[in-house]
């Protein structure tokens, strides 16, 4: 198994894309460690994960709060002795479709605060512990909205957590810790993604099937990415066998970008 003995927290667990995370990283053999803002989501989870063995423990963190980050991590050290994954699937609320001339201030800024303040908090609190450990990864999902026009807020957000990990990568390099951004284009089973191309859509004047499908026809495959595949992807990444990757953007969009 490609995480056996390693100790992984998952934060947005409750959600799509950490919930797939939490169950694949724990069949390879992880011991998984469940934070979400209710422990309703995540207890479902870690019943799932429960149910064909594996071990998984669920907490009510706020992945916003400095201070219940930091216990939250002191109490899985003192419980496990490490931490070797960190992984932050929290998501956002943004408003696409709106022309960035029209988008007021608040919604430019609430996806941007987000996202940088629960990355930088859940990945520096990782980064410090360890550092001390002399290894570990930490993994960041991201959208390619960073790299493109149109995206009103939503793009500079995700340009923000591109930059923390890339930072991050650098500072840790030395010390055995790897970063690095998990970026599918989209995920038509992550109920984020289906809401923000209705609004995609609403400013386009088409369908939200439609819209998808035209994602779809862009890409080299003809088809979008799965959970399953983004979840596959964070535990090869995740694991020993990547251990020279860090400080990039790991494309999982089914050809979406062909890269020079």
């Amino acid at each position: 198994m490609l995480l056996q003995h390693k100790n992984a927290v998952i934060y947005g667990a409750g959600g799509a894309i950490g919930g797939a995370v939490a169950r694949t990283f724990a069949r390879e053999g992880a011991r998984v460690f469940l934070a979400g803002r209710t422990l309703v989501g995540v207890a479902g989870v870690a019943a799932k994960i429960g149910a064909f063995g594996g071990i998984a423990e669920g907490a009510q963190v706020d992945a916003m709060n400095e201070r219940a980050i930091e216990e939250h991590l002191d109490a899985i050290v003192r419980k496990a002795g490490r931490i070797d994954i960190s992984f932050n699937a929290v998501g956002t609320q943004e408003t696409q479709g709106v022309p960035l001339v029209d988008l007021s201030l608040e919604d430019l800024l609430l996806p941007i605060t987000t996202l940088s303040t629960t990355v930088f908090l859940t990945s520096r609190a990782a980064g410090r512990r360890m550092s001390q450990q002399r290894g570990g990864v930490i993994l960041t999902i991201n959208a390619p909205a960073g790299h493109e026009a149109g995206a009103s807020g939503f793009g500079p957000a995700c340009a923000a957590v591109l930059t923390i990990s890339r930072t991050l990568a650098a500072e840790l390099g030395p010390c055995g810790v790897r970063v690095l951004c998990l970026q599918p284009n989209a995920l038509p089973e992550s109920a984020a993604l289906r809401r923000a191309v209705s609004q995609q859509a609403g400013g386009s004047n088409r369908s939200p099937g439609d819209q998808l499908a035209a994602m779809a026809g862009e890409t080299l495959m003809g088809r979008l990415p799965t959970l399953e595949e983004v979840a596959n992807v964070a535990a090869f990444v995740a694991s020993d066998r990547a251990s020279a990757m860090t400080g990039t953007t790991v494309k999982i969009n089914c050809g979406a970008q062909v890269d020079n």
